[in-house]
């Protein structure tokens, strides 16, 4: 179909007839040898095809409009978790259901586009009835569902489940981005069957040695009233505790608090086991894995100091916040005592002082190599100060005090601030700084700039050095406090003081890790249905990462089975993705070498049973129902799914849909055009010839 566009291109169109009429006559008006009709049959020939090859020179435009027809795509999707697999109503067959599944796909494709998916884990493309995943999760087939269907015809959604989604949250809420009717068939049984399991174990993941904690164990039991278990603990394959629940209900649900006491450093693994009852549904749910970090206490700050400030109290504060670090105070002779070995970090407020040289605390730090943050203002003995550490110097000093303002160092890269709170420092006064020229030896990492008056200089307010493997930091400037209080004036203000503290202690405190050969895995503990991941750094002298060489590595389970692995190369490291594995725990040893030296490096893991599928046995038929409902769709069982297809017929609400396609094209594009060309001359030449004419 082809509509020219304007009344322009009919005059071209007129012009270009007249055209051809003023070459035919030419041609033909003075020619007298051909007969009359059929010089006039060959002057319109000749007019028509100079017309048109005149007209094709304007290169006009033809709109062509073409329509499409889509048809409506049915998605079928099967829960393929272990709960539908594992746990069926009497008297379901899941032959007929596997076969009336496929016979329904095979029905509707006759007229519908249909696409299938098994779900659980993962979202796959085709029907799957193993019944070997180990969670299910419906929300991740709905996304994936409204990625792969976006603005396409889908009619219908059919998915067959048990109603239990174990992982990603409730995907009803996802189900309306498609805007589709979902028909749900619901699988599994809705009636409670007899079981008694751990239902979950809130607990902290890391205590500190010595110290109390408690497992908060939720015992829950189904159809198992008058039944007495036992509920015990296993630390590392041993017990340590244990008591007896008496089941009281039919549907029986019980909060038990244990107190264990963490004794030894290193990760521990508890098991909550609850004893068995008879003609249980499964007993896989009866014990739940948790694994607790046992840390060496708090790592220990001395905030020291020649007199009180409140400095030190906004110091305190904001340490006192990570709940990893312990502050202590010690003022003037108190010093005298302290055991340096003891801290991480120790933070010399404006030491030496005038009034106090703190000569032998800053000496046991040099030779126990401790990290050191120094502070200095006003009270600072600048030049006990030169003698006390040689990488920053001050000279000239003339007892004055001058006003510096702070300004953040873009270029600042050993921890991250928050990047909007940093507008923040605008606001902030001035610290009081001694007057005096600074020298930095050596190179220096700056996290704040001084700016005088409004000019940024390149002097640092806030910066490390790192001296013969002992870190040092420098706070040029007294009056932080004035900061914290800029910061309670309003309630919206991010307390980036706070921040700032902390993460220069946790910088300065934390012990750099000089090892030139680290195997480490992404995370301690594993499913049994994830992949584990081992990442490796190897470094030359200069601490530069390389992977020119090969690494191996060596994994075994409890029962000494070896599993030999290398490493692929990734950038300038190595990581190796070693797939799923068992329940159980595991050790590694990788080796490696450059040039001559040999290296190796070990570590565990563990590996953790998934019972999610197993949590809850009831099937979920009211959210199956709920989520038709809502789509306006309808819940079938399986007994009677191949009337879908009818019911989907009858419905009227699946349609196919016609797409129009216009759009412009040039004429000369018409190829059939230059066909009827050649043909108009080709009749044209033969008769001419046919008459003798050249």
């Amino acid at each position: 179909m082809a509509n020219f566009l304007s009344f322009a291109t009919f005059l071209i169109l007129i012009a270009c007839l007249a055209l051809g009429a003023a070459y035919a006559w030419v041609l033909y008006a003075a020619n007298k040898n051909l007969d009359r009709k059929l010089r006039n049959v060959l002057a319109a020939v000749r007019t028509l095809t100079v017309a048109t090859l005149a007209f094709l020179l304007f290169a006009p435009l033809v709109r062509r409009i073409t329509h499409t027809a889509e048809k409506p795509v049915i998605v079928i999707a099967n829960d393929n978790s272990i709960s539908v697999k594992a746990i069926q109503p009497s008297g379901f067959d899941a032959k007929k259901y596997e076969q009336d599944l496929k016979q329904l796909a095979k029905k509707l494709s006759e007229k519908y586009e249909v696409k299938t998916y098994s779900f659980g884990d993962s979202v796959k493309q085709g029907l799957s009835f193993t019944g070997n995943d180990q969670i299910s999760n419906g929300t991740v087939l709905v996304s994936q569902l409204n990625d792969e269907l976006l603005n396409r015809n889908v009619g219908a959604i059919i998915i067959a489940s048990d109603g239990i989604f174990n992982r990603g949250g409730n995907p009803i809420y996802e189900l309306n981005k498609i805007k589709a009717p979902v028909y749900t068939i619901a699988m599994g049984d809705t009636i409670p069957k007899r079981d008694v399991l751990v239902a979950n174990v809130n607990y902290n993941n890391i205590v500190y040695v010595d110290n109390e904690f408690t497992l908060d164990v939720q015992v829950q039991a189904f159809e198992s009233k008058g039944e007495n278990v036992r509920l015990s603990v296993l630390e590392n394959g041993k017990q340590v505790t244990e008591q007896s629940i008496g089941i009281g209900s039919a549907s029986f649900v019980k909060d038990v608090q244990i107190k264990l006491k963490a004794t030894k450093i290193g990760v521990h693994r508890y098991t909550v086991n609850l004893s068995e009852v008879n003609n249980e549904i499964t007993t896989k749910n009866n014990s739940q894995t948790i694994f607790v970090e046992v840390i060496d206490g708090r790592q220990k700050i001395l905030l020291a100091a020649a007199g009180p400030h409140p400095d030190l109290a906004t110091f305190k504060q904001a340490i006192a916040l990570n709940k990893h670090y312990e502050v202590t105070n010690a003022i003037a002779e108190e010093l005298e005592s302290v055991d340096v070995a003891k801290y991480s970090l120790v933070i010399l407020y404006q030491l030496p002082a005038v009034n106090y040289s703190a000569t032998s605390l800053i000496n046991k730090l040099k030779q126990q190599k401790v990290a050191t943050w120094f502070v200095l203002g006003a009270q600072t003995n600048l030049q006990g100060f030169n003698q006390a550490q040689t990488q920053l110097n001050f000279t000239r000093p003339n007892g004055s005090l001058q006003e510096v303002f702070p300004y953040y160092e873009h270029n600042f890269t050993a921890y991250n601030l928050n990047t909007d709170a940093l507008k923040q420092l605008e606001t902030y006064d001035p610290l009081q700084t001694p007057f005096a020229n600074m020298m930095i030896k050596g190179s220096c990492t700056a996290v704040l700039n001084q700016r005088i008056g409004k000019v940024n200089t390149q002097n640092p307010l806030l910066f490390f050095i790192e001296d013969n493997g002992r870190k040092g930091g420098f706070l040029i400037g007294e009056g932080i406090w004035k900061w914290k209080l800029e910061e309670a004036k309003d309630e919206n203000s991010y307390p980036l003081v706070a921040e700032l503290i902390s993460k220069t202690v946790q910088y300065l405190s934390v012990k750099d890790d000089k090892r030139k050969f680290k195997v480490y895995t992404s995370k301690s503990t594993f499913e049994e249905n994830e992949n584990v991941v081992l990442n490796a750094t190897l470094y030359n002298d200069a601490l530069e990462p390389v992977n020119s060489s090969e690494v191996k590595v060596e994994l075994k389970n409890s029962e000494g089975k070896a599993y030999n692995y290398t490493f692929s190369k990734v950038g300038n490291a190595y990581q190796l993705d070693a797939g799923a594995f068992p329940q159980g725990n595991y050790t590694y040893i990788a080796s490696t070498s450059l040039g001559d030296k040999k290296y190796t490096a070990n570590g565990a893991f563990y590996v953790n049973a998934v019972i999610a599928e197993y949590q809850q046995t009831t099937a979920n038929h009211q959210l199956l129902n709920t989520m038709s409902q809502q789509t306006q769709g309808k819940m079938y069982m399986p007994a009677s799914l191949l009337s879908i297809a009818d019911d989907l017929e009858k419905s009227g609400q699946i349609k196919t849909i016609t797409y129009e396609d216009r759009r412009y094209e040039e004429m000369i594009n018409l190829k059939w055009i230059f066909a009827v060309i050649l043909a108009l001359l080709s009749i044209e030449w033969f008769f001419r010839k046919r008459n003798g004419e050249a």
